[in-house]
């Protein structure tokens, strides 16, 4: 057999398709707070959407960079949402939010080059960095700074190969959300290193105690890259639609390189995402509303079986401290969980060294078997 690429052999797997294998193989049952799937269906507005552009044959090539009148709608939701004041011709329109981070980071990254990314961290975030021919550099995100970047910890990973630093907020796994300092500070640190700033905000829509915050509305226009997504905040995962707001000397460049990758976004998908900013909010607000309540009332199983968390101020994820009762091997713990209670959560080591000692929940889980899991949780012993 002729030989594969190193950087794909090396590439580790995500831990969380571990769990979710298993999962797959068991029979019977099984509680799932492992994967990120919002539990309701795609609001009909938006499936209407989809259908009329069916029936009105928009099945055709359409520009690499996304539909104008998507692209448009777009310039005004983050102008409204987000306060990033930007043209549509600096939107491009990706297959959802993990393509947009893709094609975003192959503008910027040659082989070898290094990226800073958050540990806990989204596991994609090293594998796309990887499959760039990369090094992803993890920077810890700790919980004596609340879990939010420290500079300090930046400044002391940046090497002449160094061309970008990733922040994710709302945070996956961990819930966080950025604030004005933290971002400032981060500004501050990727100007005086001359970094780019990828901004992974695919939970913007999905914050509970602090409104969200976007970096770029901080200044930074011309080395900030944020990335969004429709999937999350209007339950469209399997829709694939994302986006990325980048400066206009970039812009270009970014839809050039989507061309050998997807051509562009089928066209249905963009026409249901533009019915979901022009259409009802109501039914977004509902399911944010709904995880917030899934995450109080989560927390106060936790609180009655006295098991540790981290609070989540956005998202739906609900970070689990389970260092009393994994033994240091967190990931062979939630195969035991799952193989002796039927509950399926990430392991917090899938999220990088850091998470050792945790357990991602999702709260996306429809409630009776969210609170079922965690009382599941309060009653195991490995």
């Amino acid at each position: 057999m002729p030989k594969l690429a190193d950087h794909v052999v090396s590439m580790p797997r995500s831990g969380i398709r571990e769990v979710m294998d298993a999962a797959w193989r068991m029979q019977g049952e099984v509680i799932g707070l492992h994967v990120g799937e919002p539990s309701f269906p795609t609001p009909e507005h938006i499936r209407e959407g989809a259908r009329k552009a069916l029936d009105a044959g928009a099945t055709r090539y359409v520009p690499n960079a996304g539909i104008p009148e998507l692209r448009e709608a777009i310039a005004q939701k983050l102008h409204a949402r987000n306060r990033l004041e930007v043209q549509p011709e600096q939107i491009v329109v990706s297959a959802g939010g993990m393509q947009a981070l893709h094609n975003t980071l192959a503008l910027m990254v040659s082989a070898g080059d290094e990226v800073l990314i958050p540990d806990p961290g989204w596991p994609n975030f090293a594998m796309v960095v990887q499959l760039l021919q990369g090094q992803p550099i993890r920077y810890q995100l700790r919980s004596e700074n609340g879990f939010q970047p420290a500079v300090q910890d930046l400044e002391a990973l940046v090497t002449d190969r160094t061309v970008a630093v990733l922040v994710n907020s709302p945070s996956n796994p961990l819930g966080t959300v950025l604030g004005r300092k933290d971002a400032l500070d981060l500004l501050e640190f990727a100007n005086r290193n001359d970094l780019w700033v990828v901004s992974d905000e695919c939970y913007d829509g999905i914050t509970f105690d602090q409104p969200h915050l976007s970096i770029g509305s901080l200044g930074g226009e011309a080395q900030v890259v944020s990335c969004f997504s429709f999937s999350k905040t209007y339950a469209m995962t399997g829709m694939r639609v994302g986006y990325s707001v980048l400066p206009m000397e970039l812009a270009h460049n970014a839809a050039k390189v989507q061309e050998p990758l997807i051509s562009c976004v089928n066209a249905p998908a963009q026409w249901a995402a533009l019915a979901a900013l022009a259409g009802p909010q109501d039914v977004a607000e509902e399911m944010r509303k709904t995880y917030q309540d899934r995450r109080d009332a989560a927390m106060s199983v936790l609180d009655q079986q006295k098991i540790g968390y981290l609070k989540p101020e956005g998202a739906f994820y609900l970070w689990v401290d389970v260092r009393d009762r994994c033994a240091g091997d967190v990931s062979a713990w939630a195969l035991a969980f799952l193989e002796k209670r039927r509950v399926a959560v990430a392991p917090g080591t899938a999220f990088g060294p850091a998470g050792e000692g945790w357990a991602r929940l999702s709260l996306a889980t429809a409630t009776p078997d969210l609170l079922e899991g965690c009382r599941r949780l309060g009653s195991f012993d490995a």
